[in-house]
C-alpha cells in the first residue's frame, strides 16, 4: 500500500507486474529503465536462474511530482512467472497499489494467461484484496508475432468483470506500448489516492 512521509514530502507507491513466464513483465523494466533521465530513476535489480528470468523481482523506483507539493515515488516490481516460485509472487504482489497485467498474445499461450489471472485474483484474496479496490490495465505484449490471438479474443478470455480494465497493445522488446503503460497505470493509482485522501493535484 502507498506510503507517506510527511517530513520528506513524499509518497511512495508500489506497482506490480504479473502475467505468465516469459510473457514480457522483465522486458517491459529493462526498457523503462533504459529510456528513463537518469535523475528519474534508480538502479535496476535483477535476480535470475535458468527457469525464469527473475527469481524474485525486479526492482526500478521512479519518481514524478504529479501531486502537488510531494514527490510522487513508484517502485516497480515483477513477479516470476513460474509455478514453483507461488510463495514468491504472492509477497511480491503484497501491498501492491496498482497492477500491470503483461499477458502473452501467441495464441499457444491463452491457458498460461488464464491461469496467471487466476493466480492473481488467488493471491489477492489471500492478502484480503480484490481487483475491485486495486487498480489494474491489461498489456497485450507480443503483438508483432505471427500466430497470435485478436484483442478482442484476449479481452473476452480475461477482461470480462464489470468494471472493464484498460486495455493496452504491445511489443515490450521494441518500447512498443511500454510507457503508455506505466503512464496509464500511475494515473490510475494517483487518481485513486487523490480521492481516498482528499489531496490537491497537478496530474496532466
Amino acid at each position: 500500500m502507498s506510503f507517506v512521509s510527511f517530513e520528506r514530502k513524499e509518497i511512495n507507491f508500489k506497482i506490480v507486474y504479473y502475467g505468465p513466464p516469459l510473457g514480457g513483465k522483465t522486458t517491459n523494466l529493462k526498457y523503462l529503465h533504459e529510456v528513463m533521465p537518469q535523475d528519474a530513476k534508480g538502479k535496476l535489480t535483477m535476480l535470475s536462474t535458468a527457469q525464469d528470468r527473475t527469481l524474485y523481482f525486479d526492482f526500478l523506483p521512479l519518481k514524478s511530482e504529479a501531486i502537488k507539493g510531494y514527490v510522487s515515488r513508484f517502485q516497480l516490481y515483477t513477479v516470476p512467472g513460474q509455478p514453483i516460485y507461488e510463495k514468491t509472487r504472492r509477497i511480491v504482489l503484497s501491498g501492491a497499489d496498482g497492477v500491470v497485467f503483461v499477458g502473452d498474445s501467441q495464441w499457444s499461450k491463452m491457458k498460461e494467461n488464464a491461469r496467471s489471472f487466476a493466480n492473481l485474483r488467488d493471491n489477492l484474496n489471500l492478502h484480503g484484496r480484490s481487483l475491485d479496490d486495486v487498480p489494474y490495465i491489461f498489456q497485450h505484449n507480443k503483438r508483432d508475432l505471427d500466430d497470435i490471438a485478436p484483442t478482442e479474443y484476449m479481452d473476452f478470455l480475461l477482461n470480462h468483470d464489470s468494471l472493464k480494465a484498460p486495455c493496452l497493445e504491445a511489443v515490450a522488446k521494441d518500447g512498443i506500448g511500454v510507457t503508455e503503460s506505466l503512464n496509464r497505470i500511475c494515473k490510475m493509482v494517483m487518481a485513486q489516492f487523490i480521492q481516498q485522501n482528499n489531496m490537491s493535484a497537478v496530474m496532466a
